[in-house]
């Protein structure tokens, strides 16, 4: 999946595809300890897919967190 599509997920979805990328990524880890896997390059696109998502729940709380404090800071500035 490309940034361009995450970014058009609603929160609620890319959380969901986020824990769903990390319980297939921890499996194949497992997996490959115990035995190597037929397509190990499947563990490096679970990874960067994973930080993908996780970049981008990132961004959108850093921004939610922006809009509160600049929310809050107009209010009192203009008292």
């Amino acid at each position: 999946m490309k940034y361009a599509d995450i970014k058009a997920l609603p929160n609620k979805e890319l959380v969901e595809r986020y824990k769903e990328e990390r319980k297939r990524y921890q499996k194949m880890q497992f997996q490959n300890a115990v035995s190597p896997l037929e397509q190990p390059h499947k563990l490096k696109e679970s990874r960067r897919e994973v930080a993908r998502l996780l970049t981008e729940l990132n961004v959108r709380r850093t921004e939610a967190q922006y809009q509160a404090y600049m929310k809050n800071n107009v209010n009192t500035i203009e008292e």
